[in-house]
């Protein structure tokens, strides 16, 4: 580093080091079309690389799914985990019945708090 000189270089936009003796990876690309908006998207991977077989949309964010041969890949959904609601989990530990004695008991509480009688009784 003694014979170069550092001073008025722009540290961060150019790089020191060469491509000399630099092999890259071979690579390929797939494209995706989205079941949305109907855009192809380009992506590059490696030739090694197992590509998936859905990627984000760029543009709406969907799910765009890979063209082998010019048609689409069928997506295997079936794995995939389905989102529980607050509800479902709360079904799962109590009954509809069980749920509306401890809403009728709470509901006795506020009221008696606030000295005001069920409505219509």
């Amino acid at each position: 580093m003694a014979d170069r000189s550092l001073r008025g270089m722009r540290l961060g936009a150019q790089s020191l080091q060469s491509e000399e003796g630099v092999s890259f990876a071979q690579r390929v690309n797939h494209t995706y079309r989205c079941t949305v908006c109907g855009r192809d998207t380009v992506m590059t991977f490696s030739a090694e690389a197992e590509a998936p077989e859905a990627w984000e949309c760029k543009t709406c964010g969907a799910e765009a799914t890979l063209l082998v041969d010019s048609q689409p890949v069928q997506v295997d959904h079936s794995g995939d985990k389905v989102a529980r609601s607050h509800w479902d989990m709360l079904l799962e530990r109590r009954t509809i019945e069980e749920l509306e004695e401890l809403l009728e008991e709470r509901l006795q509480i506020l009221r008696a708090r606030r000295g005001q009688q069920k409505i219509g009784a």
